[in-house]
């Protein structure tokens, strides 16, 4: 059950695996949302689309209840962002949650925390209330030690998510046209929440940058919540940014492309450019080439994880300083941290989905009786809450 069909990924091969599976019956469940700057639900139209353009029979905002499920699935945690009957809250009366983070791995730390794991990532309510997790790292699952339920219903697993983006990079090869540029600005633009985005101070630069090199293809990949952040927070004005908007799709080698899978996005690339997050990380995973990384100073700092995506990067303070010759980009060798990279984020290479239906398997058990539902009464502790000015962390 998803609405946040762009990161499908983390979904996608244990679906796959499942459906072909005879111990497993699987329906696909596609459900409205409402995201940063939008004031009411949608309709799943495009959550639908999405599936049907992958070929993926589904039902759209289904009665949960009424389809009897065992297990139901979900990719993302913030409640706020679901309607209320698909709320952790309203499934775990009648079913068993398994949450599977949409993320590929966790870089950011949150202030004053003092953990390694930033709380957000597993004191919220529907990690409370989940019957099964599964997490990327060591770290992540010894967090969720710390909560009144303990982790025994939480396993380390690796990601699923980053297994699939590599497998398609791997398969696929890298552009090798030395003239395609991804621009990758993430959304967060407050001390209180994150604080990696640049485009506000680097949207001008990088409209005169593509203008003086017409040779080069810069495909802007903006962050699903992006715009409406921009907006909403008073960032930019919504007429400032439909100028910039106009003046850069009005160049001919300039476009936004919101539609791609990030495999997508980065087997048509030369180099990549972004403030953070997560294609930090995953794009030197799946290419083998280090992203250039635009950092705000004032951002929240890196997990431990995190230091090494971030140290596999090119760090520039400006799009000027992406270094050409010989029309092609020109990458630092960052083929040991990369390494480094690899070796913390993906632990079971290629085995994480396979990992995940087996936890099912055993959990269900071979008389069907399952694990008990989650008993709310027996959390003490109060769940992780937004704060005003706080936004999620969709990377």
């Amino acid at each position: 059950m998803t609405f946040y069909f762009e990161a499908w990924d983390a979904l996608a091969e244990v679906y796959s695996r499942m459906n072909a599976d005879p111990r497993f019956d699987v329906k696909v469940v596609a459900i409205s949302r409402r995201l940063t700057g939008e004031i009411e639900f949608d309709d799943a139209a495009e959550v639908s689309k999405f599936f049907t353009d992958a070929g993926i029979e589904h039902l759209v905002n289904a009665d949960i209840r009424e389809l009897n499920a065992d297990y139901v699935f979900i990719n993302y945690p913030w409640q706020r962002n679901y309607p209320k009957q698909y709320r952790a809250e309203a499934l775990a009366k009648f079913t068993r949650i398994a949450y599977v983070p949409y993320y590929s791995v966790s870089l950011v730390d949150e202030p004053g925390s003092g953990n390694e794991v930033a709380p957000h990532l597993y004191t919220q309510r529907s990690h409370q209330l989940a019957s099964l997790i599964f997490v990327q790292t060591a770290a992540m699952r010894e967090a969720f030690a710390s909560t009144s339920r303990g982790n025994n219903h939480v396993h380390f697993v690796g990601s699923p998510k980053l297994d699939q983006l590599v497998n398609e990079v791997r398969a696929a090869g890298v552009a090798g046209h030395g003239l395609r540029l991804v621009w990758a600005p993430h959304h967060s633009y407050s001390p209180s929440w994150l604080n990696f985005g640049t485009f506000a101070t680097t949207h001008s630069d990088m409209l005169r940058w593509a203008t003086e090199h017409p040779e080069v293809h810069v495909t802007l990949r903006p962050h699903p919540f992006l715009f409406g952040t921009l907006v909403d927070r008073e960032v930019m004005t919504a007429e400032a940014l439909d100028d910039w908007l106009g003046a850069w799709n009005a160049l001919p080698n300039t476009k936004i492309d919101s539609e791609s899978s990030s495999a997508e996005i980065f087997i048509d690339s030369d180099a990549l450019i972004t403030d953070g997050i997560s294609y930090l990380a995953e794009y030197p995973l799946a290419t083998g080439r280090p992203a250039f990384f635009i950092e705000n100073p004032q951002h929240w700092e890196f997990s431990e994880i995190g230091e090494l995506a971030a140290a596999s990067s090119i760090r520039v303070e400006s799009i000027d300083q992406v270094e050409m010759r010989d029309a092609q980009f020109v990458l630092a060798d960052r083929t040991e941290q990369i390494a480094a990279l690899k070796e913390a984020a993906m632990p079971f290479d290629g085995e994480s989905a396979a990992r995940i239906v087996e936890v099912v398997a055993a959990d269900f058990g071979a008389d069907g009786s399952g694990s008990p539902l989650v008993d709310a009464s027996q959390i003490t502790e109060v769940a992780w809450e937004f704060q005003p000015g706080r936004e999620p962390q969709i990377d």
